[in-house]
């Protein structure tokens, strides 16, 4: 059956178009690139306008024709196949990257594939303002040539900079001071692009002044921007270069912009990351003003709020900010599979903004503690390590209850109660886990997690600190109680009830919805929707 993009033949001239292509390809996709066997491809091949027809330049003529793999041109990114070409390089990056156990590609990805990110840049700066710098491993006129760029100053910020054009051997990415995965942005930004439309915001880097005069050049802002310029051939960048600043001020002016300002579109989970590097600044900042080691942590978090006062609420997102992060970036967290970092998705149950509403604002603790950070680390009874061991156990307890061998994740999310609301066929195990990933579900049960851990304490006569209950080592009864509530808790009905589609899971439901079904089995509106209130001693019953 032929694409509607195709063009008119007969099954001759389709034959000879083939072969003509296939030769003019060498034997390659048009947009994947991989090899085409003309014997084994058979029938499974398509030739398409490579403008479409619906372009200016979008002719039947066969220096517009391109041969394809069906299934490459069906699941195309881009009516025009040039793009498309891109983009699908682009995807065998990022695929790359996910083998590697990372939610999405970055810049340094793109430029290891593109042959960037290779050498230092020799630089050095001249008493009347100039700094001179060569790209001395390039061959020919370019690794001879001594360029020069005017050195200025940011005079709020008292940091030097200057502007070059630099070869993409020269460019490398920041991951510490921009964590950020290239998102789907990027498709936008290749086509803009493409169409000969201008950048128009310069890409930001730094470089240290290295005693043997090499630096190198450490791109932090604008890498989506950069990554298409990349993927559309450009082989330079105009950059902007600070020279040797402080980084721990980049940090914060990065999380700052995504955070405060409001003036790039950083995930959470970036954030979070951010807040983390800054609690470790602060560390740092604080060993050297009181003159310790680096392996000193005799002081609390509470004596680090005291000594940054004049920025006392940050210091406290740092510390909190530092304990997320290392939950969600833990080797041993398997919740993490089913967690989407990057907005909202389709593939996955779960977002990082639930995540962040629910395991980390009800079990994280936000009071800032009097002991010492590094008290108890090596016995295993630090607070703040228990607090992520621990929640990591819990979220390993449900990823093993709710989504590990349950949830489809070629089936996805989109649209999913939709499709239940029509009669499609989607199976029990994935629309339970689909239900119990939703953030105001999540948020509902997740408090009757906290109630099981306080009716055990409650009941052994031992008191619990309500606002560090993780930060105290749990015994192996209670977590076998978590284990057994959980698992009850995924076996009732009403997570594979079709008829409470419309009921109670069709949409976002409000504040307390969820609360109000499982301390009375009806919704807010006096509609059934649970056979009688969620009852934790029942659900505690071992099957």
């Amino acid at each position: 059956m032929a694409m509607e993009n195709e063009p008119a033949l007969t099954a001759n001239d389709r034959e000879q178009l083939i072969r003509r292509l296939f030769e003019v390809q060498l034997g390659r996709c048009f947009i994947c690139e991989e090899p085409i066997d003309l014997d084994l491809h058979a029938g499974k091949l398509d030739v398409d306008h490579v403008q479409p027809k619906s372009g200016p330049d979008g002719k039947d003529d066969p220096a517009n024709f391109a041969l394809t793999h069906s299934s490459c041109n069906r699941s195309k990114l881009a009516s025009d196949l040039r793009v498309a070409r891109v983009l699908a390089r682009f995807e065998r990056i990022g695929r790359d990257a996910r083998s590697q156990g990372r939610e999405a590609p970055n810049l340094g990805d793109v430029l290891s594939a593109f042959g960037g990110a290779r050498y230092d840049l020799p630089i050095s700066l001249s008493s009347d303002g100039r700094v001179r710098y060569s790209f001395k491993h390039l061959a020919g006129t370019a690794g001879i040539k001594i360029q020069e760029s005017n050195l200025h100053q940011d005079q709020l910020a008292q940091m030097d900079y200057f502007f070059a054009v630099l070869p993409l051997e020269y460019i490398h990415h920041d991951s510490k001071v921009n964590p950020r995965g290239i998102g789907k942005s990027l498709r936008g930004l290749v086509e803009e692009f493409y169409k000969g439309n201008p950048q128009l915001h310069v890409a930001l880097g730094w470089v240290p002044m290295e005693a043997d005069g090499d630096g190198r050049v450490m791109l932090f802002d604008g890498q989506h921007k950069a990554a298409a310029q990349i993927l559309l051939g450009q082989r330079t960048l105009p950059v902007r270069v600070f020279v040797d600043p402080d980084i721990d001020r980049l940090i914060e002016t990065n999380t700052n912009a995504g955070s405060t300002l409001r003036q790039v579109a950083f995930d959470k989970s970036i954030l979070r990351h951010l807040g983390s590097e800054l609690y470790a600044d602060r560390v740092r900042k604080y060993q050297h003003a009181h003159h310790l080691s680096s392996d000193d942590e005799s002081f609390s978090e509470t004596d680090l709020v005291k000594h940054f006062a004049g920025e006392a609420r940050a210091v406290r997102r740092y510390v909190v900010d530092a304990v997320r992060d290392q939950i969600t970036q833990h080797p041993e967290n398997r919740l993490r599979s089913y967690i989407e970092f990057s907005g909202k998705g389709t593939e996955k149950p779960i977002s990082y903004s639930t995540i962040d509403k629910t395991f980390f604002s009800l079990l994280v603790g936000q009071d800032m503690l009097s002991t010492p950070i590094g008290q108890g680390t090596e016995t295993g009874e630090n607070p703040r390590v228990l607090e992520v061991e621990q929640i990591v156990r819990l979220m390993n307890l449900v990823a093993e209850s709710i989504f590990e061998g349950q949830y489809d994740f070629e089936i996805g999310t989109y649209q999913l109660e939709a499709k239940v609301q029509k009669g499609e066929d989607v199976p029990e195990s994935h629309l339970r886990a689909f239900r119990m990933g939703k953030e105001e579900v999540m948020a509902a049960w997740l408090k009757y997690v906290q109630r099981v851990i306080d009716q055990y304490y409650l009941f052994n006569g031992l008191s619990l600190p309500s606002r560090r209950v993780f930060q105290v080592n749990h015994p192996e009864l209670l977590w076998e109680r978590l284990r057994v509530f959980l698992h009850n808790l995924a076996g009732l009905s009403l997570w594979t009830n079709r008829e409470l589609s419309l009921l109670a899971f069709g949409g976002k439901q409000p504040a307390g919805f969820w609360d109000t079904v499982f301390e009375t089995g009806r919704n807010p509106q006096g509609a059934q929707v649970l056979p009688e209130p969620l009852n934790i001693n029942a659900l505690l019953a071992p099957a």
